[in-house]
């Protein structure tokens, strides 16, 4: 089956804020351009951010894949989302995605090996979703840091993610399929392993994302921030 790919997009790149500011320079100057009610929300969803749980996601294939994952990091309260990126570019299907990439960081890596140490040296535990995984979804939880290992929708894990792994998770199958799409196999991962955490971002790193997330809400942020350096 082909694929629609119309309405499919990168993520985006480039530095947070224009040279020069920072993130409370940002706020000083949109907040007050910005609903009480639009900023409670911000301070709601940032306050409910879970750094302690992420999603690498090996050589995404279906742009609506993607789509569906970034939103269901979005829905579990998970701030980035990492990709390998191998064979083709990552791209998701805006329809699906529902606006969610505004408020997800599509972090990529170059190859599995730089993606496994990068996220072993912040101290996250690897965990493959596999059939025969060792793991149950409730393990998730239990484990301080964890980073939920997908593969690509056609191929699974490359050799080289799997072995850099250091344990394995299984979702229980009760029918006649042997396994789930993986945007599905993503929410039901996420919903195990955020349940019972709360939000845990760093005071300064929460102020980080809300001025960001200000840029992304108010009309024309950018044109007045370049405006006002």
């Amino acid at each position: 089956m082909e694929r629609d790919d119309q309405d499919a997009t990168a993520p985006e790149t480039g530095p947070a804020f224009p040279p020069g500011w920072d993130a409370e320079r940002v706020i000083a100057l949109l907040e007050p351009m910005s609903l009480d009610e639009r900023r409670a929300r911000l301070t709601e969803v940032v306050s409910a951010r879970i750094s302690s749980v992420t999603l690498l996601f090996d050589a995404p294939h279906d742009p609506h894949n993607g789509a569906a994952v970034l939103r269901s990091c979005d829905a579990f309260g998970i701030p980035e989302l990492h990709v390998i990126p191998r064979n083709e570019s990552f791209l998701f299907g805006n329809r699906v995605a529902k606006g969610s990439p505004r408020w997800v960081d599509v972090v990529t890596h170059r190859t599995p090996e730089l993606a496994a140490q990068a996220l072993h040296a912040r101290g996250f535990t690897l965990v493959a979703a596999e059939a025969q995984g060792d793991l149950v979804m409730d393990d998730l939880a239990t484990l301080p840091k964890v980073a939920i290992v997908l593969g690509n929708e056609h191929d699974g894990l490359c050799e080289a993610l799997r072995a850099a792994c250091d344990r394995s998770v299984r979702i229980p199958m009760r029918g006649f399929v042997e396994s789930l799409n993986v945007s599905v196999a993503a929410g039901v991962l996420l919903a195990a392993a955020t349940r019972g955490r709360t939000g845990d971002l760093p005071p300064e790193q929460r102020r980080h994302y809300y001025a960001r997330w200000l840029v992304r809400s108010v009309p024309r942020a950018e044109e007045i921030l370049r405006a006002a350096r």
